[in-house]
């Protein structure tokens, strides 16, 4: 039984050895979910100077999406809209948007893709340089008014230590779920539609 591919150059692959890859790449991605949940234990170790940590500032801004009555799609893009702040931090918007890009909605991926520059209007004006107003740019996006949503309720609000934050293993199962999706489902990626980041009945029904 093949435990290794025989080539040193993909052109050389038979059928055989990249069926066999394929197998194997299909086995790996099953573990996703559970490596995107160690790299978020990580963000304890990038950038300090806030009064919380980015795992901290990550778990509060899923925190509050929940108790928002926020739908999945949008619970797990709050938790992981950060996670690139390491190995991206020049990008990190659009690293973590390309980790979503397949298992959510084209709505929850557009706004963790943008919300670096929607973020720019709180800080933007102290800064010799940047843009405050940088999201204007993506004015008359279908989904304009939801990531400023998104910045606003659960991003830029999201850096208090005395907030009940919700632990990682409260969102460890719908992160797991929702990479456990078949990639670029149209019934999940569900271009154009829009749905709202709050809703108060689900709200009050996680509050009970």
């Amino acid at each position: 039984m093949m435990d290794r591919v025989r080539f040193t150059q993909m052109k050389d692959g038979t059928k055989e050895e990249y069926e066999f890859l394929n197998a194997h790449e299909i086995e790996f991605t099953r573990g996703t979910a559970d490596r995107l949940l160690r790299a978020l234990v990580d963000l304890d170790e990038s950038l300090s100077g806030y009064q919380v940590t980015r795992l901290g500032h990550s778990l509060q801004s899923a925190t509050r999406a929940w108790r928002d009555g926020a739908d999945i799609d949008w619970v797990v893009s709050a938790l992981l809209h950060d996670i690139g702040d390491i190995y991206a931090p020049y990008n990190h918007d659009e690293y973590a948007a390309t980790i979503l890009k397949p298992f959510v909605r084209e709505q929850c991926r557009w706004v963790v893709e943008t919300h670096g520059d929607f973020q720019m209007l709180y800080y933007g004006h102290h800064l010799e340089g940047h843009d405050q107003h940088k999201r204007e740019r993506h004015r008359g996006n279908a989904y304009f008014d939801d990531c400023a949503t998104f910045c606003e309720r659960w991003d830029q609000a999201s850096f208090d230590p005395a907030y009940d934050t919700l632990p990682v293993d409260f969102f460890a199962p719908m992160v797991r779920e929702v990479f456990a999706r078949q990639a670029y489902d149209p019934a999940v990626i569900r271009a154009g539609v829009r749905v709202a980041l709050v809703d108060e009945a689900v709200a009050a029904d996680r509050a009970a």
